[in-house]
């Protein structure tokens, strides 16, 4: 039921029969506030409890109407002077009170009064509203999202025929430093960790890392 609140908000002001009208026939607004301020009485924080639990338990909307009616004017004057103008005000009030609605289950009155948690909501929909406000726009063109193109067909073949004659290479190594290579740039391990995992002095794994790439040029000559 999303339209709720801005059908209750549509009715907040209609204009009764017997409330008085100007010297043009038209019933001022002030004259609509000052007659409902004289014809309505406030509920209490007992009464708002049990409009907010009717609302949780059953989408009661003559009880979000009482909620609507006392906590709409405040939530906008709440709105307005953390900034902003009018409409965004308006706009803010009409959402923090759906989500009343959607979440009026949520209200425990042993946990706090109904004035707390409503407020809270209202805090929320302004935070969320100003991150939105504030999240910089995603654009498709940026750099960092355009993926890198395509390597030529030439440049895979060249790429694929390096890793063989490397992967040729490190078989013809002694065994103690081919797995050091291996752990090293295939796993990118640090040294201190193969150390640690190959139960070796530190010292011992970067001598024997030296000694394996001195292999490889050897063995790879001018293509190392």
């Amino acid at each position: 039921m999303d339209t709720v609140a801005s059908t209750i908000a549509s009715r907040e002001f209609r204009p009764q029969p017997s409330w008085p009208a100007d010297k043009t026939g038209v019933i001022s607004n002030k004259s609509r506030v000052r007659k409902l301020e004289k014809t309505v009485k406030e509920p209490d924080k007992d009464e708002l409890s049990a409009c907010l639990l009717a609302v949780g338990a059953g989408k009661d909307i003559q009880a979000f109407e009482v909620l609507f009616r006392h906590f709409g004017p405040k939530i906008r004057a709440f709105m307005l002077k953390r900034g902003g103008n009018r409409q965004q005000a308006e706009e803010l009030m009409q959402e923090t009170m759906m989500m009343i609605w959607n979440k009026a289950a949520l209200f425990d009155p042993a946990r706090g009064s109904v004035s707390s948690w409503i407020f809270t909501v209202a805090r929320n929909v302004r935070i969320d509203a100003f991150r939105k406000t504030n999240r910089p726009e995603f654009d498709p063109n940026d750099p960092a999202f355009v993926p890198d193109p395509e390597p030529a067909a030439d440049d895979v073949y060249e790429a694929g025929q390096e890793a063989d004659r490397l992967r040729g290479a490190l078989v013809k190594l002694p065994p103690e430093q081919a797995d050091l290579l291996r752990l090293s740039f295939y796993e990118e391990i640090s040294h201190s960790a193969i150390a640690e995992r190959m139960n070796l002095p530190l010292g011992t794994v970067k001598s024997r890392i030296r000694l394996a790439f001195s292999r490889l040029r050897e063995i790879l000559g001018d293509a190392a």
